[in-house]
């Protein structure tokens, strides 16, 4: 191979590289595909600790987590559920924060 052709072989390659990691990476309005599992592995938590608690009607209430901050949205009997399940939902490990936008009934 000739040297200008190893140079632009390698050119190329490091954009191609560096196109496919930065296509993976997150964004301040798009998560990336390592976030995506976090926040759906932090979801599964949530929703499992809201089921296990007698005080909360799991069924009732929307979890969405995005970079880490869950969003609990829904319809609650009581103040005192939702302040339980906002409790409950901060006590999951990898939860940054929590946002509150249950209603009551």
């Amino acid at each position: 191979m000739k040297p200008m052709s190893k140079y632009l072989s390698a050119v190329f390659l490091a954009v191609t590289l560096g196109s496919a990691v930065v296509g993976c990476g997150s964004t301040s309005k798009t998560e990336g595909t390592g976030q995506y599992v976090d926040d759906s592995v932090i979801t599964a938590k949530v929703k499992a600790a809201l089921i296990e608690d007698p005080a909360t009607k799991a069924t009732e209430i929307n979890v969405e987590t995005f970079k880490g901050v869950v969003q609990l949205s829904g319809f609650v009997s009581t103040q005192a559920a939702a302040n339980r399940a906002v409790e409950l939902a901060r006590g999951v490990s990898g939860v940054k924060g929590v946002t509150n936008d249950m209603r009551l009934k």
